[in-house]
């Protein structure tokens, strides 16, 4: 059997780069009076964009699953984020919405997120970002290609 080199693939470094990002994330907001988790922010996001959401939309759009989102939203909730809404139709369904207090609080992220990925990508040229992109891009493919085979 081959010997692998962890340390000369990329396993460990996408590992450690979204353990270290993540934290960054964290810390930079909460420096900024920001109380958001970068899923919290994801979540805002994705109501800024299009309010009124249907809750298991919501968790396949943010790649989560319904347990795990719907812990989200009743964290959310509490926070005065987001709220609920039953359709009409079909009281087992959810539609999430963004409160004023979401969308002022999504708006005053915005400069914050802006500091972080400039902060984050400084020194690297517009070509190493889009290269990284693409393999990124490919790994998730990759394990896509896996995933759905088995």
């Amino acid at each position: 059997m081959e010997k692998i080199l962890i340390e000369k693939t990329l396993l460990p470094y996408l590992g450690k780069t979204a353990k270290y990002s993540g934290f960054y994330f964290i810390d930079t907001f909460h420096e900024n009076g920001i109380d958001l988790s970068k899923e919290q922010w994801l979540v805002l996001k994705k109501l800024h964009d299009k309010d009124g959401l249907i809750q298991n939309d919501l968790a396949f759009i943010t790649d989560r699953s319904k347990t795990s989102l719907t812990r989200l939203i009743n964290t959310m909730e509490k926070k005065q984020l987001v709220h609920r809404v039953n359709s009409k139709e079909d009281k087992r369904i959810n539609h999430i919405h963004i409160s004023d207090l979401g969308k002022s609080v999504f708006k005053r992220s915005l400069p914050v997120l802006h500091k972080i990925i400039t902060e984050l990508q400084n020194g690297i040229s517009d070509l190493e970002i889009k290269t990284t992109i693409k393999v990124l891009n490919h790994i998730q493919s990759n394990i896509n290609k896996k995933l759905t085979s088995n």
